[in-house]
């Protein structure tokens, strides 16, 4: 019997087989989930639905999590087809390409706002409505980055927005704690995705993080897959408001060292 059987799974987020969430998704399903799925923007579908299918799910729906309407229904349609939910996955975040490429200060107030309302207030929103349906307590988890913590150049505004999630993530935990609901953050190290393909000179992050990191090595979506089950799972029972690094040790170092012995 999976670590996971008997819970069932509603995550946000996958854009394709190469996405995190898909990654957790696959972890998930290993160990005995049911999952449901909802996906960004139309275009996407065509790619969700297929991975969603593979894994078994029938529960595959569209959401802008800035329509508070369409929020609403899918919710409301996880009530009617699933009844209740022991895990939310929020992978989701957004900033325009071009406050991703030259400097931070020029960003602008609408690009900062999107940022903020996309990636960190839709944790705010799919937490709100996923609590009512989590009345034997849950796991809810979401995706940040280690650019939130130090100064990533050109992660720009998703940096300052990524350092809001982890404290809502906290703010979130303090609140739901009493429901028994844990809120964690996933921070994994750079990983070639549809998000990631919108930040200038991605390429020579990965590179950098291989040569930095403790394990020289980067990170792969299979391996957040099984810290997200963990996270998912009674095993992490007592773990709530946390910052769970996957980055094969980066966040640790203060210098590169390209002479270990």
């Amino acid at each position: 019997m999976g670590k996971l059987e008997g819970k069932t799974a509603l995550i946000f987020g996958v854009a394709n087989d190469h996405s995190i969430a898909w990654g957790i998704a696959q972890a998930f399903h290993r160990e005995g989930a049911k999952l449901a799925f909802s996906y960004a923007m139309p275009s996407l579908e065509k790619r969700v639905r297929p991975l969603a299918e593979s894994l078994g799910s029938d529960f595959i729906e569209l959401c802008d999590v800035t329509d508070d309407a369409q929020l609403d229904a899918v919710f409301a349609k996880a009530k009617s087809q699933l009844g209740t939910i022991d895990i939310l996955v929020h992978a989701i975040a957004f900033a325009n390409r071009e406050d991703l490429m030259g400097r931070f200060v020029d960003t602008s107030r609408e690009g900062f706002l999107l940022a903020h309302d996309i990636s960190v207030y839709s944790l705010v929103a799919l937490a709100n409505r996923a609590r009512v349906l989590m009345p034997n307590g849950g796991s809810i988890m979401t995706l940040t980055y280690y650019g939130s913590q130090k100064v990533a150049p050109k992660y720009n505004v998703m940096g300052v927005a990524k350092a809001a999630l982890e404290a809502t993530t906290r703010y979130l935990a303090w609140d739901l704690g009493p429901e028994n609901i844990r809120v964690n953050a996933i921070s994994a190290g750079p990983i070639r995705t549809l998000a990631a393909s919108g930040i200038s000179g991605f390429r020579d992050y990965l590179k950098q993080f291989a040569t930095i990191a403790p394990l020289h090595r980067n990170v792969t979506i299979d391996q957040v897959g099984e810290v997200a089950a963990f996270l998912a799972g009674d095993g992490s029972s007592a773990i709530t408001g946390e910052v769970m690094y996957v980055d094969n040790g980066f966040n640790i170092m203060g210098l590169a060292n390209e002479d270990r012995e």
